[in-house]
């Protein structure tokens, strides 16, 4: 792969006291990114070049740190469930406290298991349920803008769509200026995020006049403000007043962790868990359809299975919570897509303990990455893998692959509190925008995904808008 042929590049398995580390890169990766042939703000071709060279488990140095990359299926399970305990979050995603602060994506216990106890309630089933008919209404006025024969990037309309669907089930809102503001920072943020990751001893230099720096700094002070307004317009609210509102807002600032103190959420928490509610609500399931779409277009045969469906369970009414369950190759178009194109791209780790996976033994504070696009792509798991076949997703097929080969929500108790909801977000957006319009690829420019939090298309993705036609078009 790219210029890094020579087997001395390497090293074997060792033993270092009693330590026993898998083999990996001789030589520090910043040897290797000066010879080009990865960068630090695109690690998806280290883990690609680590899982071709090495398999299963790899290691490499960084920054004085050892760096263990992770390809098996059981040992992900080692690490996400069987000894969660033995880890907390990895550097790189602690710096996302900067932004979310102690949210359900960067804490740690005991402060996140207090934190999703609380949460709990906003995502119960028969509450995301009652989410139904705002997503498939949002979607319904995504799909009234287009007009038959134009051109439209439906990355940037996915991204409209899902900001209007999170603004009305987090906030109750439409897309109101202070909705719009919040896109706008943490966008800004975003856009800084690998600068940021990067950066050495960032904590320490956040008051520095340094321009990235500095811009993340008026982003996050507008986004405190914003959140912090909101919060304080319903604290005047009763808590049964919170709960008839229904959003997911309303919902955290009612809720109480019944098991402990039977105290709610600090203005400070609830800051923290709706920007991580925010973000993830919003970034990955616009990434999500964006690639969805994408891949329909290049798989007509898919396509044509998917509109017939939707043909024939929606017969030209509008998609219900009711017809959600129906939808199952929708479904399983939407997994595939998923699989190929997984928003949450990667996770890490860091033990806090001596930790064994196999024959290998690893000290306290090593940091372990693991890579839901790599696994999702993997040749020993996946017959052609890079094939669009959303048929990889019947119940069958599911059950018979190991449990960490295909997980796109990541797992343990650290696995997305959010999922239910997106599956449904997705499935009903795909169902009701297909009703009344086919979506084909015009390849003004480059597909490429970019690692950032989510994987997103580096540059536009546009399609022509082309009225629902005869199915025999697709098939």
């Amino acid at each position: 792969m790219r210029d890094f042929e020579r087997e001395d590049d390497y090293v074997a398995a060792a033993t270092l006291g009693e330590w026993r580390l898998p083999p990996g890169l001789k030589r520090a990766l910043p040897y290797y990114a000066l010879r080009k042939w990865v960068s630090f703000g695109e690690p998806i071709p280290l883990f690609e070049h680590l899982h071709q060279v090495f398999g299963r488990i790899a290691h490499y140095r960084f920054m004085g740190s050892t760096i263990v990359f992770v390809n098996d299926p059981a040992w992900i399970e080692e690490i996400l469930v069987n000894q969660s305990a033995s880890f907390v979050r990895e550097r790189t995603l602690k710096r996302m406290k900067i932004l979310l602060g102690e949210g359900l994506i960067t804490s740690d216990d005991p402060i996140h298991l207090r934190q999703r106890r609380i949460a709990a309630p906003a995502f119960h089933r028969q509450r995301i349920a009652g989410y139904a008919g705002q997503i498939v209404d949002s979607a319904k006025a995504a799909a009234d803008r287009w007009n038959a024969g134009e051109e439209i990037d439906i990355a940037d309309e996915m991204m409209q769509l899902s900001l209007h669907i999170v603004a009305r089930t987090l906030f109750d809102s439409e897309v109101t200026a202070d909705v719009l503001s919040v896109r706008d920072e943490v966008n800004t943020i975003m856009g800084l995020y690998n600068f940021l990751v990067a950066f050495p001893r960032l904590e320490r230099v956040l008051h520095w006049p340094i321009p990235g720096v500095m811009q993340f700094r008026r982003s996050r002070a507008r986004l405190d403000a914003l959140v912090a307004s909101i919060i304080a317009s319903r604290r005047s609210l009763s808590r049964q007043q919170l709960e008839q509102r229904g959003d997911l807002l309303s919902t955290l600032m009612a809720a109480r962790d019944e098991e402990a103190t039977g105290a709610g959420m600090s203005d400070t928490q609830l800051r923290d868990e709706v920007l991580t509610i925010f973000l993830a609500g919003y970034e990955t399931v616009a990434n999500a359809l964006t690639w969805t779409w994408y891949l329909l277009s290049q798989n007509p045969e898919a396509a044509g299975r998917m509109y017939a469906e939707v043909d024939q369970v929606l017969g030209g009414g509008v998609a219900t919570m009711q017809s959600y369950p129906q939808l199952k190759y929708t479904e399983m178009v939407f997994a595939e897509s998923m699989r190929l194109y997984p928003p949450a791209w990667a996770m890490g780790r860091q033990s806090t303990r001596t930790v064994e996976l196999g024959p290998y033994r690893f000290p306290s504070d090593t940091h372990f990455f693991i890579s839901q696009y790599i696994m999702h792509r993997s040749p020993e798991f996946w017959d052609d893998p890079l094939a669009f076949r959303p048929e990889r997703h019947t119940p069958e097929a599911k059950a018979a692959r190991p449990r960490f080969v295909y997980f796109p929500f990541g797992g343990g108790n650290r696995q997305c509190i959010g999922e239910s909801f997106a599956w449904m977000e997705g499935v009903l957006s795909l169902a009701t925008i297909a009703q009344r319009w086919r979506l084909h690829f015009v390849p003004k420019h480059p597909v490429v995904a970019q690692a950032r939090i989510t994987l997103r298309p580096e540059f536009p993705m546009t399609m022509r808008v082309e009225s629902a036609g005869n199915q025999s078009d697709y098939l």
